[in-house]
């Protein structure tokens, strides 16, 4: 169920504690944070090529509650998403109408129309490896629909360089550490350890990179990732790292766009990708790539010249999966969240026998991701949004979109087709903006109907990464959680066969006041969960 009675009251949260108590605590979870990797590199110009400090990650005290139902109603429709972007991905005519250069967003919107013309040189040219792995995660706030119905729905499909998995499990270690050594001084009936539910997101999404790299199936291959110069969140990633190398034996590289303009090498027989090194460390001098997992290349500050676009797409072009393709990054764009939720557009991916044959959903599982949805709308839709055909939908396009978003301001958000945080435009925002916008970019921008979490809930959240300690206090704060549920896919080849898992969780919390979400960009702080009626 998509839906459930409000029982909890979310106004009651966090449980009061004692002076001394907050004291105590505070000491158990940011020592625990230093002790166990919950970490970022300290912010500076330059980060050294050997670190020498580190700071633990903003953190909340307290877990945030989620009604156990739809906690577990987010887990069960992961899968569906699996599935559903798998197949978006796979279908270039889809891809090319909705995101393309010449009739999509990538008309107007030049990063986009970038990654798109590149992948279709490539398509025209013959891609060398057919296999595509999404690391994906789904972005969710508990929703008031009414007084006291609540629901959750869905803030946006991510798949690249989805961040937190490994800080998201030792975050709820954490917590669960301070019940076991606090009993968290016993402030409210729902501290019990039932209520605390394990997170395994490293084991889940290194299981999902392993099994790109056994489908590659080269001995002595490794894994590359793909990462920004002077990254801080090195902890989030080498968890990852670490649980291939131990479990898999598998290892792992890891260089920038612009180490890799030097280094990288594809054969023009076999199409494999070798990243030249030094003999000291490779006595061939040569590794071999079986998966390019990237934690970069997602914003367009990340390709400052041509250059690094011509990078990208030599990566593309090799023999090595790709984790994501740029069709599966294409495939995460804000408008396609938007085109999911016309009429037809689930049931054509999900319920299409004559595409795919028996492997269709059944109504039921269809719905239950539909009511995840918020409702949303391209600025540049025309009035007969009934009409799932895209010519028909061109006639009167110019204004609709645009005067239901002036009309409906109060209650929207405006998107780009952007990740990483402080993009979006909202409420009040909302009309001056789309007086500047130009006509012609208004197709890559969607409108969606804000979520509505609960009133009156708060938390204690604690930041690091300066030397005032009474910034390094907890500060309680009226916030909004917003949960995250981690998938992999991994998909592609001849029978165009989807193998998939649900593999974890993440809560980011934020004060009430702040629009955007990033833990990376200073929004948000690490949290989990605690299930509730």
């Amino acid at each position: 169920m998509a839906d459930t009675t409000a029982t909890f009251d979310f106004s009651t949260w966090p449980p009061a504690l004692s002076k001394a108590q907050l004291d105590a605590i505070t000491l158990y979870a940011t020592t625990y944070a230093l002790s166990h990797g919950v970490l970022y590199l300290p912010p500076a110009k330059h980060q050294p090529t050997v670190p020498t400090a580190a700071i633990h990650a903003p953190i909340s005290l307290f877990p945030s509650p989620v009604p156990r139902r739809l906690f577990e109603y987010a887990r069960k429709i992961q899968r569906t998403y699996n599935l559903l972007y798998a197949r978006i991905a796979m279908d270039e005519e889809f891809l090319d109408r909705v995101m393309g250069a010449d009739e999509g967003v990538g008309k107007v919107d030049d990063f986009i129309g970038q990654l798109w013309k590149g992948w279709k040189q490539l398509r025209d040219a013959g891609l060398a490896q057919p296999l595509h792995l999404g690391l994906f995660r789904s972005d969710y706030l508990l929703h008031y629909a009414l007084k006291d119905s609540l629901s959750i729905k869905q803030v946006e499909f991510n798949t690249i360089s989805v961040s937190f998995g490994s800080l998201s499990q030792r975050t709820a270690e954490l917590h669960r550490y301070l019940l076991a050594a606090t009993r968290y001084y016993d402030a409210s009936p729902y501290f019990k350890l039932d209520n605390f539910p394990s997170n395994d997101t490293i084991a889940g999404l290194a299981s999902g990179l392993a099994q790109a790299h056994e489908a590659y199936s080269v001995d002595d291959s490794q894994i590359l990732f793909v990462v920004q110069p002077g990254e801080r969140n090195v902890f989030d990633q080498r968890p990852l790292e670490y649980e291939l190398l131990e479990k898999y034996s598998i290892r792992i590289i890891r260089q920038t766009f612009d180490e890799l303009a030097l280094s990288a090498s594809v054969d023009p027989v076999t199409s494999v990708l070798r990243i030249s090194c030094s003999p000291d460390l490779q006595p061939s001098g040569v590794i071999e790539i079986s998966t390019v997992y990237y934690r970069s290349g997602y914003m367009p500050h990340e390709y400052p010249t041509a250059s690094h676009y011509a990078t990208r797409f030599h990566l593309e072009r090799s023999k090595a999966i790709k984790c994501p393709t740029v069709a599966l990054q294409l495939a995460g764009g804000k408008k396609v969240q938007e085109v999911l939720t016309q009429p037809g557009v689930l049931e054509y991916f999900l319920a299409n026998e004559e595409k795919y044959g028996r492997d269709t959903l059944p109504a039921e599982e269809i719905n239950n991701v539909r009511k995840s949805f918020m409702g949303m709308w391209g600025l540049d839709v025309g009035e007969d949004l009934q009409n799932p055909d895209h010519d028909a939908m061109k006639a009167g396009r110019e204004e609709y979109g645009v005067r239901k978003a002036r009309e409906a301001a109060s209650s929207l958000v405006l998107k780009p087709q952007r990740e990483g945080g402080g993009n979006n435009i909202y409420k009040e925002d909302i009309p001056p903006f789309l007086d500047i916008l130009p006509p012609q970019e208004r197709s890559a921008w969607i409108a969606m109907e804000l979520i509505h979490p609960p009133e009156n809930f708060g938390n204690y959240l604690i930041r690091a990464g300066t030397t005032d300690l009474e910034s390094r206090t907890p500060v309680k704060a009226e916030v909004v959680s917003e949960l995250g549920i981690f998938g992999w896919a991994l998909f592609g080849g001849p029978d165009k066969q989807v193998v998939e898992r649900e593999v974890g969780w993440l809560v980011r919390t934020k004060g009430k006041e702040s629009n955007e979400g990033g833990v990376a960009t200073g929004f948000s702080v690490l949290d989990s969960l605690l299930l509730v009626d």
